[in-house]
């Protein structure tokens, strides 16, 4: 029974992360149809924010009201919000500028700030692992910038900035939470929910205020182009169902059910499963042409997930740090929340 439960989380988990990449192709797929990023954001927090209230008033009431009546948790739970959208529009703008599975890589960055994150604050040296994860790292990033041409810059230059503040974005929604007790107090399904809540008024801010910002540069048909894009129908279905409701709210579901029954390490290498459903998908459905240099980086930013996660809980041991204990945990991208499984994305979501 022991093994079949550990089967099926790992099933659960890949599912999950696998959706993560869906949406993120998905995104892709609206964005190529002019949307903005500003509006495509928006319209995923606020799907994913508002299934995540509808949970959390039939299944976790309790939870809810305890961290609606206390301002300071209110305040805490907005700042994470505010990091959470970061990590949303950074991540568009980075596919808007490159493609999925590119920004889906360099997103994974944010493993190694995390890294760094933990060093700084408690002084250990990286250890053998987590160094060889920083330099696989780095190397992937050069490769997939410069596509092994010495010194030349392939991608667009605000694609890898994106990419990069998006990988740094994720680093410090997946900190900030375990730092304030977020995690532990009320569980990462219930923070990662409020706090998309609280992203999805902040990310609807901005995309009035971008809409705003084109009117004024461009006139009112910018202006529209920025509100209600001419998408179409099955624009429309694969932003609110393949990126808003699957690629977000159905995958967290799924990871965190995964991790819960694998464990914070196993899902962490399990949400590995996102870059590379990212890569085929943008390549199968999308048409996106990868080159040698885009495996070879893709690669080795699996191989630094790998090495960086396996060596999280050591680092945890000496550092004093503690997994919530809340039952879904998860990774990031509710983004994966939970210490080592959080160090490997997703985004969040959201991902």
């Amino acid at each position: 029974m022991a093994r079949r439960g550990s089967l099926g989380g790992a099933a659960l988990a890949l599912a999950g992360a696998a959706l993560w990449g869906f949406s993120g192709a998905s995104s892709q797929y609206v964005l190529a149809r002019g949307a903005d990023p500003a509006f495509v954001t928006a319209v995923r927090m606020l799907c994913a924010g508002a299934l995540f209230l509808a949970f959390l008033a039939l299944r976790r009431r309790e939870e809810l009201a305890r961290a609606l009546s206390d301002r300071r948790e209110v305040r805490r739970f907005a700042i994470f919000g505010f990091g959470l959208l970061g990590s949303q529009i950074s991540f568009a703008a980075s596919i808007a500028c490159t493609n999925a599975g590119t920004a889906t890589v360099l997103q994974m960055t944010g493993s190694v700030f995390i890294m760094l994150f933990v060093c700084l604050r408690s002084r250990p040296a990286p250890r053998a692992g987590e160094a060889l994860g920083l330099a696989a790292a780095l190397v992937a990033t050069y490769l997939i910038a410069t596509q092994g041409d010495v010194g030349v810059l392939r991608l667009p230059a605000a694609g890898v900035a994106w990419g990069v503040a998006n990988g740094l974005a994720v680093a410090l929604y997946v900190v900030y939470p375990r730092e304030t007790g977020l995690f532990e107090r009320y569980g990462s399904l219930t923070t990662t929910g409020l706090g998309m809540v609280a992203g999805s008024v902040y990310a609807v801010v901005i995309w009035l205020v971008s809409a705003g910002m084109a009117c004024v540069s461009g006139g009112s048909a910018a202006a529209v182009a920025v509100l209600a894009p001419s998408i179409g129908l099955d624009g429309w279905a694969v932003l609110v169902g393949g990126v808003g409701v699957v690629g977000t709210f159905v995958a967290f579901a799924l990871y965190l059910g995964g991790v819960a029954r694998v464990g914070s390490v196993a899902g962490g290498l399990l949400g590995a499963m996102e870059p590379l459903a990212a890569t085929v998908l943008s390549a199968l459905w999308l048409g996106t042409a990868f080159s040698w240099a885009d495996w070879a980086g893709f690669a080795l930013m699996v191989a630094m997930v790998a090495l960086v996660t396996v060596e999280g809980p050591k680092a945890r041991a000496e550092t004093g740090s503690a997994a919530p204990a809340d039952a879904p945990e998860d990774q990031g991208g509710v983004g994966r929340g939970a210490d080592d499984a959080t160090r490997a994305r997703s985004r969040v979501g959201k991902r």
